[in-house]
């Protein structure tokens, strides 16, 4: 069943059926999922992993689906919404199926090896003359249509990057090695080239928590500091003056800086949504019809309260507070057991954090609230604190029996 999910997974991210409009035709994707459904559904493996992460996911896609029907603009949140609740029935999939460390692990390699896939194909594509000319200058997009714009697609790879630690502190073969460092050479790559500034930002970010995080921080610290300036020196002249306005927004063209105010004033709009639609907001989906703007939010915070009002800030707030219990369980357990070191799990854990803290990073220049990554991630959390707890029920009972034994013995001598 590991494998049906993992086909999914490939056509969510890649998304062939956008690709050639012919397969589009046949539904693939729904076909696919539907399947799933049914065998999911039939099989005696599938598992139930109680978390209380999954009432606070649960609720946010209630008042998802209530925002939508409050909405004086339903209609035009219909294709957010059906997208929304695929991510949910994925979710639900993902936590019935996967439930030990072996499948979480393929599950995570998979994942790599589809984003790996996407963005070469992706680039393989820019290289022939595919690309958007904008802000003056030549971007590299997705090949998919969806999450196929530059600054989408630049945070999608971005958001991914933290679950190459897990990887790469396991022992693995030379060749794994040389995968996850061609990995992160063409996650630098295509985020350069997609000219998204709040990608690049978030790479940065990225890797300096990367770097702070490992155990040879320092050394990586020097590799950073002699490597970053001949990337720099690599991209061309449009790209450099590009990101020179993250610092400098005179050098760019007007349009850049009007971009990057456009983020504060989604948030002013989300502001002054909430305040004429307090509870429910303007309904998923719904921005560009509800403010009169021709482009959306751009920004994670502007589009929680205009979008989805009080109902999605308190739904919202306790996923974070979902993520934030699950970590904080996961950590302790290891203070607890320091005999078990910063192994797979506990790094996967910290991959999940990491990844959550570049959400809402991004979340400043970017409308990601409704993106996949949320559930995946919450997803991936809940299956490690699973394992862990399985290992502590396993270690309690060899603890249990090795206590009975004790006693025994000198009952057996007498």
């Amino acid at each position: 069943m590991l494998w049906l999910l993992l086909g999914y997974m490939f056509l969510f991210i890649h998304r062939p059926f956008e690709i050639w409009p012919v397969l589009g035709e046949f539904r693939i994707e729904r076909i696919y999922m539907l399947g799933t459904l049914l065998i999911v559904a039939g099989s005696p493996r599938k598992r139930f992993l109680p978390n209380r992460q999954h009432f606070a996911l649960l609720g946010f896609a209630l008042a998802v689906f209530l925002c939508w029907m409050a909405s004086p603009w339903g209609a035009h949140g219909e294709q957010v919404v059906e997208d929304f609740f695929k991510i949910l029935v994925f979710y639900v999939l993902l936590t019935l199926v996967v439930h030990d460390e072996k499948n979480l692990r393929l599950l995570l390699m998979g994942f790599l090896g589809i984003m790996f896939l996407y963005m070469t194909h992706s680039l393989v594509e820019y290289v022939n003359g595919r690309h958007v000319f904008r802000m003056g200058i030549a971007r590299l997009i997705g090949v998919d249509i969806t999450m196929g714009d530059p600054n989408a697609f630049g945070a999608s790879i971005v958001y991914a990057l933290p679950f190459i630690i897990p990887f790469w502190t396991d022992p693995q073969s030379k060749r794994w090695r040389r995968f996850l460092a061609g990995y992160v050479a063409l996650s630098i790559v295509c985020v350069g080239l997609t000219g998204s500034r709040s990608a690049f930002v978030g790479l940065m970010l990225a890797g300096l928590l990367m770097i702070w995080h490992s155990q040879w921080r320092w050394r990586l610290a020097v590799v950073a500091i002699v490597v970053a300036p001949l990337l720099w020196a690599t991209l061309p002249e449009t790209l450099q003056t590009r990101f020179e306005t993250i610092v400098n927004p005179d050098v760019g063209p007007k349009n850049a800086k009007s971009s990057a105010e456009g983020r504060i004033e989604g948030l002013m709009n989300g502001l002054k949504l909430w305040t004429e639609y307090p509870v429910s907001g303007c309904g998923p989906g719904a921005w560009r019809k509800a403010t009169g703007s021709l482009i959306e939010s751009h920004n994670l915070y502007g589009q929680l309260l205009g979008e989805m009002g009080t109902l999605g800030i308190v739904t919202f707030a306790a996923i974070l507070v979902g993520f934030w219990m699950n970590l904080r369980w996961i950590r302790k357990a290891y203070e607890r057991h320091p005999e078990w070191g910063h192994d797979f799990l506990y790094r996967v854990a910290n991959s999940v954090g990491l990844g959550v803290l570049l959400l809402l990073f991004l979340g400043n220049f970017g409308h990601n609230l409704f993106r996949y990554s949320w559930y995946w991630y919450a997803g991936f959390l809940i299956i490690t604190r699973y394992c862990v707890q399985q290992r502590l029920y396993r270690q309690a009972l060899v603890d249990e029996l090795e206590t009975f034994s004790e006693v025994e013995e000198p009952v057996l001598a007498t």
